[in-house]
């Protein structure tokens, strides 16, 4: 038998199934009544892992979910055309296809070889995971001038490989490895 949770275990980063479709929840607060024989609710803010949706529902303390059929699977970057974006799957050594809608802002990150999770649902690919932080190229930046701190920021724009646009330090030079964070899209370090 599947194991079930309780709507009142569900934390956040919590994986859950609701009407088969699987569910990773944002935020999640716990309600107590105050009169006697209230029910204790549980409101959620949940991101439908098939479109993305984010929405807030709330539920009784004992409505129990069935844990869904998700699989990490590590996989690398390939490319991306019409078709949508390739990634080879590591394992099986199978390349998979994901669609725009379910890659995101994703390929901002991405470059060829780039290892990632796969999510995938009763089998088939979902979406993906990105490491806490990946390293890219600068592409463009200005070169940083001593004494241009009298604005109080000491960081200037800088175009990375993929196109994205970050702020970085003045010493960071066109053609050194950043380390960017894929959570905050910000500068993290030099690689």
């Amino acid at each position: 038998m599947a194991v079930l949770i309780e709507a009142i275990n569900i934390k956040r980063r919590t994986l859950f199934e609701l009407e088969n479709t699987p569910f990773y929840c944002l935020e999640a607060e716990v309600n107590t009544p105050t009169a006697r024989g209230g029910q204790t609710l549980v409101r959620l803010k949940i991101r439908n892992l098939l479109t993305s949706a984010v929405f807030e529902k709330t539920f009784k303390a004992n409505d129990k979910f069935k844990e869904p059929d998700l699989q990490l699977v590590p996989a690398s970057y390939l490319y991306s055309d019409s078709d949508g974006s390739h990634f080879l799957d590591q394992e099986t050594y199978e390349t998979l296809t994901l669609s725009d809608e379910m890659i995101g802002n994703a390929l901002d990150f991405l470059i060829g070889g780039t290892l990632i999770q796969l999510h995938k649902y009763n089998g088939n690919p979902i979406g993906l995971q990105l490491p806490p932080f990946v390293e890219l190229d600068v592409a463009f930046t200005e070169p940083g001038v001593r004494g241009d701190s009298s604005s109080g920021s000491v960081t200037k724009p800088a175009r990375l490989e993929t196109g994205l646009e970050i702020r970085v330090p003045l010493f960071i030079k066109e053609g050194e490895k950043v380390k960017v964070s894929t959570e905050n899209r910000g500068f993290a370090g030099r690689a």
